[in-house]
């Protein structure tokens, strides 16, 4: 296996700090943050803010990358339709501004982009199949994925859904149905929206291949099962032993959220799990790995990284 330099931005993220601590075992591996420090000796830390001036470039001198991942984002839906500036901004001309730059400094750039560029209107989406997003969040993603192939097409852009254990311990839906139905709370499953989730840890090892196979273009890095939310909390249950009458099937409609949501966001894989030559990771994988990362100790360890050192 060749040994990479790689560059993650958003290493204090859920995704960041998985895939980090995933791309070290094998790779160095530079972390960029913006406000959170992490504790860890797994990988070098870079405090930078991207949207300061000339911090893109300097980041690319400082860490000389082969590969960069591109995480960071700001992903809160309901913040980005109270400031859709600031998500524009950090969205999608932070990762146009990479783009550009990796290609010209002869590096390569996977961008992770959201299946919620879709309106989710019928499902079973391809790549071929013209998006539509109905959030300010959406809407930027989908800006960030032509601009980033437009200005670098050999950079990889990474359509996901995921879940797992993050350093708040409150991003992932999974943690949502963990923290409640451990407590033996009831709580809302969306019987009506629909996906196709990967556990992160899963999703970071397919980026290191999808890197090592040379890929290029754009991919639905998604899982090879699909369910709904409510099906996925009720099995997360079942997986950890709570109570699974605790999920209340309920309607996205009653929620009260404040962006639009996508209800049917099943996607194909069928394009990476070709140019893989195996399949992807399944829900009944991640949920079980998820569990075994929590009698493990897992969660413990990607917060204390995150709390240490937080000031």
């Amino acid at each position: 296996m060749r040994k990479y330099r790689i560059l993650i931005t958003g290493a204090s993220g859920l995704l960041g700090l998985n895939t980090a601590l995933e791309a070290a075992k094998d790779h160095q591996v530079f972390g960029q943050v913006n406000q959170h420090q992490l504790n860890t000796e797994a990988f070098e830390v870079i405090q930078t803010d991207l949207l300061a001036p000339q911090s893109v470039p300097r980041l690319l001198d400082r860490t000389q990358p082969d590969w960069v991942i591109h995480c960071a984002a700001l992903a809160d839906i309901d913040a980005c339709e109270r400031d859709p500036q600031q998500a524009h901004k950090l969205n999608t001309e932070i990762p146009l501004e990479l783009a550009e730059h990796v290609a010209r400094g002869g590096a390569r750039l996977l961008h992770v982009s959201t299946d919620a560029v879709f309106d989710g209107r019928r499902g079973g989406y391809t790549e071929n199949d013209f998006p539509n997003p109905l959030s300010v969040y959406a809407k930027t993603k989908l800006l960030a994925e032509q601009s980033v192939l437009e200005a670098d097409p050999s950079s990889i852009v990474a359509r996901v859904n995921l879940f797992g254990w993050s350093p708040s311990g409150k991003r992932s839906l999974a943690e949502f149905f963990f923290n409640r139905l451990r407590l033996d709370q009831t709580c809302m499953g969306f019987s009506d929206v629909f996906f196709c989730p990967m556990l992160a840890t899963d999703l970071a090892q397919l980026f290191l291949k999808m890197m090592g196979n040379d890929l290029s273009g754009l991919y639905h890095a998604v899982g090879s099962e699909c369910l709904s939310k409510f099906e996925f909390g009720s099995r997360l249950a079942q997986v950890f032993g709570f109570r699974a009458g605790l999920v209340i099937p309920t309607s996205v409609n009653q929620s009260g959220l404040m962006a639009a949501r996508s209800p049917n966001l099943t996607l194909s894989n069928a394009r990476l799990t070709k140019a893989m030559g195996e399949p992807l990771p399944d829900v009944s994988e991640g949920l079980n790995e998820f569990y075994s990362q929590y009698l493990l100790g897992y969660p413990a360890k990607i917060q204390e990284i995150y709390q240490l050192d937080r000031v």
